[in-house]
Parts: C-alpha cells; sequence; structure tokens
C-alpha cells in the first residue's frame, strides 16, 4: 500500500487474557467488538507484558526496553512521581513523529512527570497525595516532551491523585474539593478538578480520541491509548450494570470492549479502516480487586487456565491478550501461538514505517511483522524475560 498506514494502540489496564471471549471458550460474557477484531485481524495467544504491572509494562511498550533496564526496580509509580523514560530515550511516537506522523497520547501515563513544586514537597509513601505542589505551573517532560505532538489525560492510574485532567504540559482545572471511594470503586482521597467526575473518565477518554481521529485524518497518525479501566475504580456505566452476568468487573470489561468498537466505528465513518492499524492489548494480567471468587462462582476466569493474576511472576501476570487489525494488510482469521513480547512494539513498528532505528533504540524489541504477515511464519523469539510486582 502505497500510503503509510495509520496505528491505534489501545492499552487496556489490569484487564485479563480469559476476558475476551475470543481468546476464552470457557468466558461467561461475549465481547463482541474483541471478538470482531480477531475475527477481521489476528489474535496472538503467547503474547506476554514484560511486567506484571503497569508502569514498567508501560516502560517497555513505548521504549522497546526490558523495564528493568530503568531506575525503577519493582513497583509502580505515584500520580506524582518523576518521569521515568530517561532524558534523550527515544520512544516509538519519535520514531512514528520522525517518519512523518502526527502523534497523540490520550489517557493514563502512569510514567511520571515533573510537576511544578516548592520546597515543601515530599513524595509520600502509599501514593499518598504529596504537598507543594503548584497546579497552576508548567509541567515539564510530559508524554509532549517524549514524542507526542499531544496529549490529554491523567498523571497515573485512576485511583491515584491528582483527579485532574492535563492538557499537554498543564493542568487543566485547579483542584477545588478533594474525593475518595471505596470497595470495587476504590480510590485514594486526592484533590479533584471540578469537571472531573471518575465515573466518566473512560467515555470522555475514548470521546478525546475520536475528536483526535477527526482533527489528524488528513495525515498519517499514532494514536496511543492508554485506558485507565477496567482497573480500579470500577466504575461500569449503568447501561452496563448486569449485563456480564458475573460482577461489576465483568461489565467494566464490556465497557472497555464497546470504547474499542467506538473507536473502529469512528475510522469506518471517516473512510480510515481500511489503512488503519489497530492493535488491542492489555498491560498486565487482572487486578485481584475484581474478586476473582465472585468471578469463578459466576463462571468466569478473567486468567482463563493460567495461574496467578495481575502482580504475579505466574502466568496470570503477565500473559495478556493481543490483537491486531489491519484489513489492509492483515489477513482475517489468524491466530499466532508465537510467544512474543509487548516491548516488541518498537521494532515492529520501525519495520512497518521502513525505518532503522539507531543501535542504542529498543534493544529488547522484536519486529513482530512477519508475523502479522503470516501466523504460521517462524518465531521471532526464543524467549522473554518477565518480572512481578516485587
Amino acid at each position: 500500500m502505497d500510503k503509510k498506514p495509520n496505528v491505534i494502540y489501545i492499552l487496556a489496564d489490569d484487564m485479563g487474557y480469559g476476558d475476551v471471549s475470543a481468546l476464552n471458550e470457557r468466558a461467561a460474557f461475549k465481547t463482541p467488538h474483541f471478538d470482531r477484531m480477531a475475527a477481521e485481524g489476528l489474535a496472538f495467544t503467547d503474547a506476554h507484558a514484560s511486567s506484571a504491572v503497569c508502569t514498567p509494562s508501560r516502560y517497555s511498550i513505548l521504549t522497546g526496553r526490558y523495564n528493568w533496564r530503568s531506575r525503577l526496580k519493582c513497583g509502580v509509580m505515584s500520580g506524582y512521581s518523576s518521569p521515568l523514560i530517561e532524558d534523550g530515550r527515544m520512544t516509538v511516537a519519535d520514531l512514528f513523529r520522525e517518519n512523518g506522523y502526527r502523534t497523540a497520547a490520550i489517557g493514563k501515563w502512569h510514567l511520571g512527570m515533573e510537576f511544578k513544586k516548592d520546597e515543601t514537597f515530599r513524595l509520600l509513601p502509599d501514593y499518598e497525595t504529596c504537598p507543594g505542589v503548584d497546579y497552576s505551573g508548567k509541567i515539564e517532560k510530559s508524554p509532549v516532551a517524549n514524542g507526542f505532538d499531544y496529549y490529554y489525560g491523567i498523571s497515573a492510574s485512576l485511583d491515584m491523585a491528582p483527579y485532574i485532567y492535563i492538557e499537554n504540559d498543564r493542568f487543566t482545572k485547579l483542584p477545588d474539593h478533594e474525593t475518595e471511594d471505596t470497595g470495587k470503586r476504590f480510590y485514594r482521597k486526592g484533590p479533584t478538578a471540578p469537571d472531573f467526575v471518575h465515573e466518566d473518565v473512560l467515555p470522555h477518554l475514548t470521546e478525546k480520541v475520536l475528536e483526535t481521529i477527526e482533527a489528524f485524518r488528513n495525515d498519517p497518525f499514532f494514536i496511543y491509548f492508554p485506558m485507565p479501566a477496567p482497573h480500579t475504580p470500577i466504575l461500569p456505566s449503568p447501561e452496563f450494570l448486569g449485563k456480564s452476568g458475573t460482577n461489576e468487573y465483568g461489565d467494566f470489561v464490556l465497557m472497555v470492549d464497546e470504547m474499542v468498537g467506538r473507536v473502529i466505528q469512528k475510522l469506518k465513518e471517516t473512510g480510515l479502516d481500511e489503512n488503519t492499524v489497530v492493535i488491542f492489548t492489555s498491560d498486565n494480567g487482572c487486578s485481584p480487586m475484581a474478586n476473582f471468587e465472585e468471578l469463578l462462582a459466576a463462571g468466569h476466569n478473567p486468567s482463563y487456565v493460567f495461574r496467578g493474576h495481575k502482580a504475579d511472576i505466574y502466568e496470570g501476570g503477565h500473559r495478556i491478550p493481543l490483537l491486531v487489525r489491519w484489513p489492509g494488510g492483515i489477513n482475517p482469521g489468524g491466530r499466532c501461538d508465537k510467544i512474543v513480547c509487548l516491548s516488541d512494539f518498537m521494532a515492529t513498528a520501525a519495520e512497518l514505517l521502513g525505518a532503522e532505528l539507531p543501535p542504542e533504540a529498543g534493544v529488547d524489541s522484536i519486529s513482530n511483522l512477519p508475523l502479522w504477515m503470516d501466523a504460521d511464519a517462524p518465531s521471532v523469539r526464543e524467549d522473554v524475560v518477565h518480572q512481578s510486582y516485587d
């Protein structure tokens, strides 16, 4: 195809391999949009995140490096942490931009930013709200300093303050109250902007993605859409409550499925569908906060047949769904059982673009493009290194 393909990378937050019914014949509910992606594209059955938790997994996706090469050796960052991506480190967004693409990140960043602070600032434990932040100040080293032309989203997980939208390198509002919740709706107490409602964040961010597709439609584009769901707070909209026949987590998965469907529908409406690669995956396995006991009682296992869950070194922690749909480039209905890692996105994108990575970039990234073209092609990887929460 003469025209470079657009690329949309959709990253679910804490969603298990078994939550895609096309990958789980025992699933208690159907995920029609994920299943359609698999039927119209390619489903990987042995895909893995480099880590069983989110910050390190996201680092490897965007840099093509194993997370343990960074300064973060265990755990995840808070909403107030300083940047994890090193100065001068090439990201996938840099790669696309250098090759003539418009680039946008919309959603949960969770890789650290540099907020404006005073001398009272302290990074507190347990992801607590930190003192000494000037929410009116410019944010340094936000996603727009990492290869993205545009950013809109939240600094970390939706259960970590601050609860304020960020656009490019500024908070969009000043906080005027504090919020918190418990149970499956869990989010920590923290400063909240007047226009920030936790229940509305997923559909609001999805709408921003649709607007960006419209704005970018005349140029090749790369959109990175790291969703805040189905991670806690587990907040399905009223129309999804009870729809899965399991619990609120299952309902939230169906809401995530619907948001992905909206993105693909937008591509069809704009005539961009044929030449747009849509990748859907998850940063790690399902969290115990989903309540596995309830889900299993309803006949559903988010980890499918695999042991463990988010944070574990067992496969339930890091084996994840990976679906790739590209009507103009990938044959429909393929299933690939070759082992791949989410860190492979950098090298895959480079080969897709016909670009050559510099030697220091994407050192743990191996192109999956041969498998996109032929699911039965020889393996591209011999192994993957995994890490648990600890």
